[in-house]
């Protein structure tokens, strides 16, 4: 394959529009003569002409003709790197993958690519739901180049990722309608420990239901089991148990379920942005992660 030199391409192409070897050197502010060498050495490398005499001057051949069809595509494929390199430095170009779980995908994600969609619309982002521990495996194995979970699924000290927090999302709980303690002033989470609960069996939501109902001094009685927010909730109007439910979920599900928010108790889930270590600082990554920490300080109290 030849090694092609793209000095050598500019000056062929510096001759053609300029017409001449003396016009195309001032131009290149070359030397009539190093414009020659080049266009014989190009010549040479390429075992056909580029020049032919025309009178006192010279003009090209066919084969220089056919190979500037050739440059002028790759000159302008060339700018067109530079001008998609510059739009990566500031962010505004290249590709961006999140994995996320399903109520970060509404509450943050969404509204940051839409956000993005408008400053950066160059920068093409796609989006993976995935369960909030799975976020992370995503990320180790590079499927995904950001992952939006939750803080108890990142081993402490982990160096294959960096960690970015965006939000605490406070834990409301469910009640059934007509409950007794749907009124009841001043409630806490330790009122509703001989309650029957609703979680589910593994996974980040479980961890953080279980830390909860620890810090209130008791282990929750899990009389049912579920993940699906809508599954949880039809169970609760239902009158089958209580469960915690963390407040970016509540602000997009309509329920018949009481929700009182749990002020003295303070239970709260950290939703953090998390990407493989030494790619933080990669334009178009930071500026999701803007895009992200943006949205989540519009989220509703």
């Amino acid at each position: 394959m030849t090694d092609w030199d793209l000095r050598r391409l500019r000056v062929l192409q510096a001759l053609d529009e300029c017409g001449t070897v003396t016009a195309a050197a001032g131009r290149l502010h070359l030397t009539p003569s190093a414009v020659s060498q080049q266009l014989a050495a190009l010549g040479k490398q390429l075992g056909a002409p580029m020049v032919e005499p025309d009178g006192r001057r010279v003009r090209l051949t066919s084969a220089a003709r056919l190979l500037l069809g050739h440059a002028e595509r790759v000159f302008g494929q060339l700018e067109q790197a530079e001008a998609d390199l510059a739009g990566y430095l500031h962010g505004a170009a290249g590709e961006v993958r999140i994995g996320a779980f399903a109520t970060a995908i509404g509450a943050l994600v969404v509204p940051a690519v839409r956000r993005l969609a408008l400053d950066a619309p160059a920068l093409r982002i796609t989006v993976t739901e995935t369960e909030a521990a799975e976020a992370y495996r995503l990320l180790a194995a590079g499927e995904v180049d950001l992952a939006v979970s939750l803080a108890v699924q990142l081993p402490a000290r982990d160096p294959r990722f960096v960690q970015r927090k965006l939000l605490s999302d406070p834990l409301d709980v469910a009640l059934p309608a007509g409950h007794p303690q749907a009124a009841a002033p001043g409630l806490r989470l330790a009122d509703l420990a001989a309650e029957p609960w609703i979680y589910g069996a593994s996974g980040p939501w479980r961890d953080i239901t279980l830390a909860a109902c620890a810090d209130a001094g008791f282990t929750p009685d899990r009389a049912h089991t579920a993940a699906d927010w809508d599954a949880v909730l039809a169970l609760v109007e239902a009158g089958l148990g209580v469960a915690l439910l963390p407040r970016l979920a509540a602000a997009r599900h309509r329920t018949g379920a009481t929700i009182r928010a749990l002020p003295a108790d303070l239970p709260t889930r950290q939703v953090v942005a998390a990407v493989r270590a030494g790619t933080e600082t990669a334009p178009p990554l930071h500026r999701v992660l803007t895009a992200l920490r943006r949205a989540a300080t519009v989220q509703p109290d």
